[in-house]
């Protein structure tokens, strides 16, 4: 058998890696990654490799006066932006915020990781066996996120605790042509309480290291940038079903409740992705996001097809926030805003009061917010 992951909204699965902003530069609205190698053989046969040196050496970001000649002669990748108007704010950067997050990709070009595909499968697969007592579980220990897996693990497979997910086997796909990539402008949206004479809940953009401005100043707010899968691309990859692990003694010999088959994977996923669709209406919609809001609108309708044809939506990679690392959807369940607010990183959020998360990564696409990061449809034939 084969998967297809289509892509629904600009997606990054990466390996780690990041673009420094001395390994590229801006030129014509695009990414220029630069060849190293090929600059310096061709500077070591005269006398500016000394000065190119230095200038790598101290430099931030690279001088487009002195070395854009090789940005146009000598780039081993040209990455375009999604939209013009992002070589304006990318200038205004300073070079802390200019590293880019790159695509997973091999020799032959970009591939999405079957670890990633799997790992999506794997938290709708918890949150599916999660209930209260499983938050139980999880309230006061010093690592509430294995004590919730450990338990919701125990209650889907029985009392091995075994993970049923080693019944599958989810390879790393294909190589895709360069250009299905693009860079993407990200800003962080996040709730604010209103100021007098207004009230309630609205919509600021955060800036690096000084809090966030209002809606009127989005362009005020801090970018980010990422080489991310355009919509409408497609990852294709082997993926198979060890019969083995169905066969009923060995069912037994594993102490499972039974096997894990492809219908209740699926329908987790796209339960899953229903309840995180619908914390992300909530936020668009206090936000008065309405170009996010449109496309939430897609992908509901493509969720209600997916669910009828055998297929699933799922949010994986970077980008995706809180929704693609819980395995509690319900996230303002009280006694889930009691653990989070005794873990650092959230504690402060939590304090707020405003629901939780409180701040979404919103993807740019035409220069408008229009977009959440991850989202994809698989199919499996």
């Amino acid at each position: 058998m084969k998967y297809r992951l289509e892509v629904l909204t600009p997606t990054l699965v990466g390996d780690g890696a990041a673009l420094a902003p001395i390994d590229y530069m801006v030129w014509k609205d695009q990414v220029n990654v630069l060849d190293q190698k090929r600059i310096f053989r061709l500077l070591a046969k005269g006398s500016r490799l000394d000065n190119y040196l230095a200038q790598v050496k101290k430099a931030d970001k690279l001088d487009f006066a002195s070395w854009g000649g090789f940005a146009q002669n000598f780039a081993g990748r040209r990455i375009p932006f999604e939209h013009p108007n992002y070589t304006q704010y990318w200038e205004k950067l300073p070079a802390e915020g200019c590293f880019i997050p790159t695509f997973a990709t091999l020799t032959g070009g970009p591939y999405l990781p079957g670890s990633a595909l799997k790992g999506a499968l794997r938290t709708a697969l918890l949150a599916a066996a999660a209930d209260e007592k499983t938050l139980e579980a999880a309230a006061g220990q010093r690592r509430p996120g294995d004590a919730f897996e450990s338990r919701a693990m125990h209650k889907e497979a029985g009392r091995s605790g075994a993970d049923l997910l080693k019944a599958l086997g989810v390879g790393d796909s294909r190589t895709v042509p360069v250009n299905t990539l693009k860079v993407y402008m990200l800003r962080t949206a996040t709730l604010v309480e209103m100021r007098p004479p207004q009230k309630g809940i609205g919509l600021g953009w955060k800036q690096s290291g000084r809090g966030s401005v209002d809606s009127r100043r989005i362009e005020d707010s801090t970018p980010l940038f990422a080489e991310m899968a355009q919509p409408g691309s497609a990852f294709e990859g082997a993926w198979e079903e060890n019969d083995f692990y169905s066969k009923p003694e060995i069912v037994r010999a594993l102490h499972w409740r039974g096997p894990l088959s492809r219908e209740r994977l699926l329908t987790a996923a796209n339960d899953y992705a229903k309840q995180a669709l619908a914390a992300h209406r909530q936020f668009a919609t206090m936000t008065g996001l309405t170009p996010l809001l449109r496309t939430l609108d897609k992908l509901d309708h493509t969720l209600a097809e997916a669910s009828a044809s055998g297929s699933c939506l799922l949010a994986l990679g970077w980008g995706t926030g809180l929704f693609g690392k819980t395995a509690w959807p319900k996230v303002q369940d009280e006694n889930y805003r009691k653990i989070m607010a005794e873990q650092p990183y959230y504690a402060r959020a939590i304090r707020t009061g405003l629901p939780f998360p409180k701040t979404r990564q919103v993807v740019f696409t035409g220069n408008q917010p229009g977009a959440l990061a991850g989202w994809v449809k698989l199919s499996l034939s």
